[in-house]
């Protein structure tokens, strides 16, 4: 069995970063309500505020945290795409399509 998929590594945390920040770049808003324009900025806030978080992290050496962080950052979007406040362009590899 190998365990190359299970160590979290610099690159690997930088290549998440990338991920997300193209995904971020990507999705747009179609959130139409007043309500659902909140849900999506409160939403595209927690992934920034994660974002920044996973980049302290690693700055730190933190590669654990990096990772995680970086992983919560990109949930943030996907959920956003998922339930139909962002529009993912039908790209599945950055987003969970509904």
């Amino acid at each position: 069995m190998s365990d190359k998929g299970s160590t979290v590594t610099k690159e690997k945390v930088e290549k998440y970063l990338k991920l997300t920040a193209e995904a971020r770049a990507k999705a747009t808003p179609i959130a139409e309500s007043q309500e659902d324009i909140g849900r999506l900025d409160s939403m595209m806030g927690m992934c920034d505020d994660y974002q920044a978080d996973a980049k302290h992290f690693l700055e730190q050496g933190d590669l654990v945290r990096a990772f995680g962080a970086i992983n919560y950052a990109h949930a943030w979007i996907d959920a956003a795409v998922r339930i139909g406040l962002m529009d993912g362009h039908d790209d599945d590899r950055l987003f969970t399509l509904p």
